[in-house]
């Protein structure tokens, strides 16, 4: 007989990270309830679990007050978009997303007695003057730039995690997440790897912003997915930084995308957006040490794996 551990929420479940960490929970043989409201999440991303009779699909927006009958015994909060594109598209329900929405969230959790990991963001360091980046850093974010309603917004929803934890003893737990990539990224998600891909996959120009000597460090998702099982079966509250700490320019990336798809694709340079960071790479002293953790996937071989998604994605169309 099936023994089932936990009954498990995943907000933003149909989105990129989601949707891996719903397939993962129920192989784990969890009972998952994946939330999303579909703005940058997709139903394609879970339509091979809907068959599933231990996970259910739900359509709601976490702004809007949220109520369940089942009893939860862990919440992935991941509901908010993740790419500027996207959270500047509506920078207002961004921030709504992680204030009302989280207030939510956490008040479901207070409720049910649940463990909560929120996912936060390495944007909470914001354009770093510290490198790498360890948790003890306290960031440099500008709070009224185009991208404070995503960096901002998420250092506002680890405040509410932590009076939550302070006030109510809700057990929670933030996961601060670097760059992550692999398939189901959405195609206009308009992070770099993906923008990259698909432009080579086009043939069309790959578009570097500024000289394309800012560095990132990429962290394929079966990764970052086992970091975030992790941290919440942990005894810690965290933060803990969830990222691969191999850095790479962004003009090496743009070039081992174009070596990969084996594109005709030309590197064209656009100017630097606002705020956009020069460097990011996570410390993770404190995953190893913690959790056990570090991530595996070199980044050559994440990128072969992202781009056979792509490239099944352009055979479909």
């Amino acid at each position: 007989m099936r023994h089932c551990m936990s009954t498990i929420l995943v907000t933003g479940g149909a989105g990129f990270i989601g949707s891996h960490l719903c397939e993962a929970l129920l192989g784990e043989g969890h009972d998952v309830i994946c939330l999303d409201n579909l703005f940058t999440g997709s139903k394609n991303n879970v339509q091979h679990l809907l068959a599933n009779p231990h996970f259910v699909f739900l359509e709601h927006d976490i702004i809007d007050p949220i109520f369940m009958d089942r009893k939860i015994d862990q919440i992935y909060n991941l509901a908010c978009p993740a790419s500027p594109v996207h959270y500047q598209h509506n920078a207002i329900r961004t921030i709504k997303t992680n204030t009302i929405g989280m207030i939510n969230i956490l008040g479901l959790a207070k409720k049910h007695k649940a463990r909560i990991l929120q996912a936060s963001t390495s944007e909470v360091y914001g354009d770093p003057n510290v490198h790498p980046q360890p948790e003890t850093y306290k960031g440099n974010v500008n709070p009224i730039g185009p991208r404070a309603c995503y960096d901002e917004g998420k250092r506002v929803a680890e405040t509410l995690c932590f009076d939550y934890h302070r006030q109510h003893k809700l057990d929670i737990r933030v996961a601060r997440i670097f760059n992550t990539y692999g398939p189901r990224m959405a195609r206009d998600d308009g992070r770099v790897v993906s923008n990259f891909i698909v432009q080579a996959l086009e043939g069309k120009d790959i578009t570097i912003y500024g000289e394309g000597k800012q560095t990132r460090s990429f962290c394929y998702i079966a990764d970052l997915v086992r970091g975030l099982i992790l941290l919440m079966n942990a005894e810690t509250t965290g933060p803990i930084n969830l990222g691969n700490p191999t850095e790479f320019t962004i003009l090496e990336l743009a070039q081992k995308v174009i070596e990969f798809t084996g594109s005709s694709s030309h590197i064209v340079h656009k100017p630097l957006p606002q705020d956009d960071p020069k460097q990011r790479k996570p410390d993770i002293t404190l995953a190893q040490k913690n959790l056990k953790w570090e991530p595996t996937v070199e980044l050559d071989e994440g990128l072969h794996k992202t781009i056979e998604y792509f490239e099944s994605l352009n055979s479909e169309l």
